[in-house]
């Protein structure tokens, strides 16, 4: 596919107001003869989605249910009065849909990314996919819609696009193009190298100050945990054909290379690049073109050492747990994603410990035996159930506060950050 400048693509942002969201749409204005916004979505931050409504003027927007009314009235006494408000589930749907756009760029955060996500590729879009947990939940149903309907599917996730670029652009599975083994990178968190017992006095402040990326906080604890990288690698197995043991995951604290492919003839192709995430949207909304992304370029004679170490399984047992949810099958992913987004933010409540997420995510492993993934019905039952089994048994525990009471206020299905572009 060759884009031409001179016919924008229209795009459809859904989760606009967080750090993805912000990255996506500063490349969009880096480019306005190259793309125009048709729609965008918020959650929670509706004050910064009338902001880029004002500059963006797209024809549709889409916010929660009880919000529709108050928005509209605000867009109106904005002058903005023809821009359609969107409600609810039905509302995401219908903007990721939009027969106007042909671009979605899908950067809600867990599951509620999911169903609208589908629904493009369902509509036969090209989905720059943000949202590692539609496929994490949802693999094998999601990658056969993109196959039933001639979607294209581009990864955003910077490993993921990485990876992408690293192979070649005929790729079909890992044995036809000579691939010895994926490399996955991930910078190792906050508390790389500190002993697991260490582990129980972290705060939420703590665990959501990462070294190299600017996040959202539920991003931010799952790159603590490492759990970020657990759904990665689910994701890269069903994006690339792979299976975990086709997968090694590679801590690389400096985040400079975002992932490598080793080949059958011991080459090592890999994607190098300062973190910002503009540069791998860059990619995605351009391809198989490049464009500008407005990143600094990586600077060789400042750069220093790279460094590399394998992952600590024990004082990290995420990690672990993704690799068992995903050679359990069926539906045990879209419980581990739903008891991880359940522990997260119990923890950035205060209400368990930081070492606890991993527990109360293998707690509900333990109880959710598998079932078949082939319905979408199927996998967001077992999405609400194992959510129910994580807050019952988080409700029953004991956990003696170890931080200060202060509170956090961020919510686990939008990012806020505004600061910066990264995730890892």
């Amino acid at each position: 596919m060759t884009i031409n400048p001179t016919t924008p693509r229209t795009i459809t942002l859904l989760g606009a107001t967080g750090s993805i969201g912000h990255s996506t749409l500063d490349v969009i204005a880096q480019h306005p003869q190259r793309y125009r916004v048709h729609g965008l979505s918020a959650y929670r931050r509706l004050d910064a989605l009338l902001s880029l409504c004002q500059q963006f003027q797209p024809a549709q927007v889409a916010v929660p249910a009880e919000s529709v009314d108050r928005f509209a009235q605000q867009l109106a006494q904005a002058g903005l009065a023809h821009i359609e408000v969107l409600g609810g589930e039905s509302g995401l749907r219908e903007l990721a849909t939009a027969p106007e756009a042909d671009t979605l760029v899908a950067a809600i955060v867990g599951a509620a990314g999911l169903m609208p996500t589908l629904a493009a590729v369902q509509a036969g879009k090209r989905v720059l996919l943000a949202n590692k947990e539609a496929l994490v939940m949802s693999g094998a149903l999601f990658m056969q819609a993109v196959a039933d309907h001639d979607a294209e599917l581009l990864p955003v996730d910077s490993e993921h696009n990485a990876i992408f670029q690293s192979l070649p652009e005929s790729y079909t599975s890992l044995t036809a193009s000579g691939v010895d083994k994926i490399l996955l990178t991930a910078s190792g968190g906050p508390f790389r190298g500190r002993s697991a017992e260490s582990l129980q006095e972290v705060t939420p402040e703590q665990a959501i100050a990462h070294p190299n990326w600017s996040m959202g906080q539920k991003i931010s604890v799952d790159s603590a945990t490492l759990m970020n990288k657990g759904l990665e690698l689910i994701e890269a197995c069903w994006l690339f054909h792979a299976t975990p043991a086709d997968i090694d995951v590679i801590v690389h604290p400096q985040s400079v290379i975002h992932s490598m492919v080793r080949y059958a003839d011991g080459s090592v192709l890999a994607q190098l690049g300062v973190p910002d995430m503009r540069t791998p949207i860059a990619h995605a909304l351009a391809w198989p073109e490049r464009i500008r992304s407005g990143v600094q370029p990586l600077d060789f004679m400042t750069l220093g050492q790279l460094t590399f170490e394998a992952p600590d399984h024990t004082a990290f047992p995420c990690l672990q747990l993704a690799e068992q949810a995903f050679a359990a099958g069926g539906t045990a992913p879209a419980v581990l994603n739903a008891a991880n987004e359940v522990a997260v933010d119990a923890f950035l409540k205060r209400q368990i410990r930081f070492d606890q997420i991993a527990q109360v995510i293998d707690h509900t492993l333990q109880q959710r035996a598998p079932k078949s993934a082939n319905q979408l019905d199927e996998i967001l039952s077992e999405d609400r159930l194992a959510r129910e089994q994580a807050q019952a048994y988080i409700a029953t525990r004991t956990i003696a506060a170890t931080t200060s009471p202060k509170t956090t206020t961020e919510t686990a299905t939008e990012t806020t950050t505004h600061t910066s572009t990264g995730r890892n």
